[in-house]
């Protein structure tokens, strides 16, 4: 089958964690023999600021890192939709892409597009900014995939779709897996971005401060980070090691103990039940963790056995002593969690929940059928 996809950036991961997810799908369509043409803008934000911070060099590493994907970089002004959608026979855009691009894709299905067509969001925006997810015409889409049920719901109840389906977010195992050779070095480590001050509070208490208080050897990758959020990191003790490519995370996530996870006030407040995809990605590399408040209404973990929550910064403090200080829990606790990604949670699961939607819209189709691993 022939999958083409349109997202803001397949190359960059620069404050772009989208990427992360659709790097795995494109992957196993392609282990699973299917084409893949992948599209993204031009001058992307994404890609135009990690250029402008580390010039090529980080192109070039995800080319060596992903040597099976391609993306091509298209203008909005000359994108020839007729060749770039011949043959197509599934056709993904993702919500990080204009509304007009999506609206011309959508009526480029209408008049004629022999293909499946599907919206994919992964983002909060439904719930926090709708008036803006409402602005894009999905009217001649099949549907939507949303990384949660609470989104998911919203284009049901708001009838932005004729029908959207749950598709949460998983690991890429080709890339994310544990590394037992290599030598812990240090004992947390925490890959976030400093973002929008969507977290302040929450990083002071649930990183900043335990840190300081039990005197460990921390490390922070991320971007947008100000200068008063450096002083921050230095003031607990903290290592800034910047923006880091995304498949150079397993390497650090093994030289480390533990890491912790820092949900958006979105997620916390609006996307109960939805994780971030670096959940999916701590887990499967085998290292422990440590969550701050999240509640995982959808049944994706089973916390306290896959990974530890931490209702305040008290408790934050108590599951690091834990985790660093009895070597026999934390293998525990890691093993679960990555049991449970490899049982559930890898984008082989999506690949195959996705030929199962595609099933839906067009039952009896062998060639659906042919892609799935489970039956």
């Amino acid at each position: 089958m022939r999958f083409v996809m349109f997202c803001h950036s397949l190359v960059s991961d620069w404050n772009h964690g989208n990427a992360h997810f659709l790097r795995g799908i494109c992957s196993e369509l392609v282990a699973r023999g299917h084409e893949v043409a992948v599209y993204e803008p031009r001058r992307g934000w994404s890609r135009a600021n990690l250029e402008a911070g580390h010039g090529r060099r980080p192109v070039e590493g995800f080319a060596r890192a992903y040597p099976e994907l391609r993306s091509t970089p298209y203008d909005r002004a000359t994108l020839d939709l007729d060749a770039v959608l011949d043959g197509a026979d599934v056709v993904l855009v993702h919500e990080w892409n204009e509304p007009a691009l999506v609206r011309r894709i959508g009526l480029h299905r209408r008049d004629g597009g022999r293909y499946r067509l599907l919206f994919h969001d992964t983002h909060h925006r439904a719930v926090t900014d709708e008036r803006s997810m409402a602005a894009y015409d999905l009217a001649h889409y099949d549907g939507a995939l949303a990384f949660g049920d609470v989104i998911r719901d919203l284009y049901r109840s708001k009838g932005w779709t004729r029908e959207a389906w749950t598709w949460h977010e998983a690991a890429d195992v080709r890339r994310f897996h544990p590394r037992p050779e290599v030598a812990r070095t240090g004992d947390l480590v925490w890959i976030g971005n400093w973002g929008d001050d969507e977290r302040v509070a929450e990083i002071d208490e649930f990183l900043l401060g335990p840190v300081r208080d039990l005197g460990l050897k921390a490390l922070v990758h991320g971007v947008r980070y100000p200068d008063p959020a450096l002083d921050r990191l230095s003031g607990a003790g903290i290592e800034y090691g910047g923006w880091i490519a995304n498949y150079k995370v397993p390497l650090v996530f093994a030289r480390h103990r533990v890491t912790v996870h820092l949900p958006h006030r979105p997620h916390v407040e609006a996307l109960r039940g939805v994780p971030i995809i670096r959940t999916f990605e701590a887990l499967a590399c085998g290292i422990p963790l440590v969550s701050a408040p999240w509640h995982d209404t959808e049944g994706l973990f089973t916390p306290g056995r896959d990974f530890l929550v931490a209702n305040d910064g008290t408790a934050m403090r108590q599951h690091l002593h834990d985790v660093l200080g009895d070597r026999e829990f934390a293998d525990s606790l890691a093993q679960h969690g990555l049991a449970t990604v490899l049982a559930r949670h890898t984008c082989a699961h999506r690949v195959d929940e996705l030929f199962a939607i595609l099933a839906q819209l067009d039952p009896g189709d062998s060639s659906i059928s042919a892609g799935r691993l489970v039956a």
